[in-house]
């Protein structure tokens, strides 16, 4: 396993935490209040992989589109990924970077909020109403945390130190 990747937060535990949150997310997205493109962008960022570290790119974990991209009328994605962004720069929520502390954005930087920070989870989500996107990117956060803590509990199992996983050292 290499130093700046999550041991418990991987492409698969990402893909199960969206994989979790999906039922709520497609609830809501009935509701003309929650958005109405009808569509919706997750990103979400290894919680190791850092701007000291690795690229943004680098850091993207795991990206899901909701609903058929050839009908979107909008760029999700790209808005997805730049409010991962900005999340994963400064480490902190989208809004609270927007509102409170405007001076951490640069150029290019979106003024687009609807990504969270958690314990270092950076999700980034497009595609509702920005406060539901952050209540989105916030569920798929507090999935893939929970998923990480059910890992640490398994792995105490079976002794003092995590095994290398197959396909990393």
């Amino acid at each position: 396993m290499t130093a700046n990747a999550s041991y418990f937060i991987d492409r698969a535990a990402a893909e199960k935490a969206v994989t979790l949150s999906l039922p709520m997310i497609t609830e809501a997205m009935k509701h003309k209040e929650v958005g109405e493109s009808g569509f919706l962008y997750i990103v979400v960022m290894d919680p190791l992989r850092t701007p000291a570290n690795s690229s943004f790119e680098e850091a993207v974990l795991y990206e899901h589109a909701v609903g058929d991209r050839e009908k979107w009328d909008a760029d999700y994605a790209g808005f997805a990924r730049a409010k991962a962004l900005v999340a994963w720069r400064t480490g902190m929520d989208g809004h609270l970077v927007q509102e409170l502390r405007p001076h951490l954005l640069a150029a290019k930087d979106t003024v687009l909020w609807g990504s969270v920070v958690v314990d270092g989870i950076v999700v980034g989500v497009s595609g509702a109403n920005a406060w539901y996107d952050e209540a989105f990117a916030g569920t798929v956060a507090m999935c893939l945390r929970a998923l990480a803590k059910a890992g640490i509990a398994q792995a105490r199992g079976k002794g003092l130190f995590l095994e290398a996983k197959q396909g990393r050292d």
